[in-house]
């Protein structure tokens, strides 16, 4: 008892610490000092975890600083958590615009793309909450189809509880997409100026072609030291150093 008492008062210390650092950092920022802000935003991350706004004023900082591939890169985390979030879409695109290198990502049967449309139209903890709800109302669907006496309001019941029942299964399947992809984080950017795309992982092996600062890629294999094997949104891929990128 006395260990959970301790922890809810560091937990509760912990709020108003956040909350100052937070009002700091968007204080400088409002004063155009961009540096000192994304110093203070990278601080409440490191202390306090992850966060789609804090990711979300951070790439808005490197932004302003011009620092394009650390804007990118933030936006996407900030993406990743809340997925849902025009603000973020909208930015990332304006910073995607200044790169040089502009991917065409490769067709896709059109259910796949209305697929990860919906996966994207909420966060995972709203998804899940829509489960959860989803849940306990076809379980009120089931007991008025066993218990009530009128014939109308026993199939509304048994609809009901089968439509929300489809409404649960889905939930928990784009619930759990997005928590593959928020836990193995298999996608990174491009953080070098430019880099030579290798046929193997050696710096003595062919040049395939140059990628610049700024692009997204998918990490295909990252069992060797030093070296990462990637796929890029056109389809090309090839092996380059593991410091020439940063994991989303």
């Amino acid at each position: 008892m006395r260990r959970l008492i301790i922890c809810f008062i560091l937990i509760l210390s912990g709020v108003p610490s956040f909350a100052q650092s937070k009002q700091k950092a968007d204080v400088l920022y409002s004063k155009d000092q961009f540096s000192g802000a994304a110093e203070v935003y990278e601080s409440i991350l490191r202390k306090q975890g992850e966060s789609a706004e804090i990711y979300y004023n951070l790439g808005n900082c490197y932004y302003k600083m011009n620092e394009i591939p650390l804007a990118i890169l933030n936006y996407e985390r900030a993406l990743l958590l809340s997925p849902a979030d025009d603000d973020v879409r909208a930015n990332l695109v304006l910073a995607r615009s200044k790169t040089i290198d502009k991917a065409v990502p490769p067709t896709e049967m059109f259910f796949v793309t209305w697929w990860k449309s919906l996966v994207n139209c909420m966060s995972i903890n709203a998804w899940t909450h829509l489960a959860l709800i989803s849940f306990v109302f076809c379980l009120v669907g089931l007991l008025v189809y066993l218990f009530m006496s009128s014939i109308t309001m026993r199939k509304t019941g048994l609809y009901g509880a089968f439509f929300l029942f489809i409404i649960v299964i889905v939930a928990n399947l784009a619930a759990y997409a997005q928590s593959v992809r928020i836990n193995e984080r298999t996608t990174a950017i491009i953080i070098a100026p430019a880099v030579s795309v290798k046929s193997s992982p050696s710096d003595n092996s062919t040049d395939l072609f140059i990628i610049h600062e700024g692009t997204k890629v998918d990490i295909l294999d990252n069992s060797l030291k030093g070296w990462r094997e990637v796929k890029f949104e056109e389809g090309k891929q090839g092996w380059i150093p593991k410091d020439a990128i940063e994991v989303i």
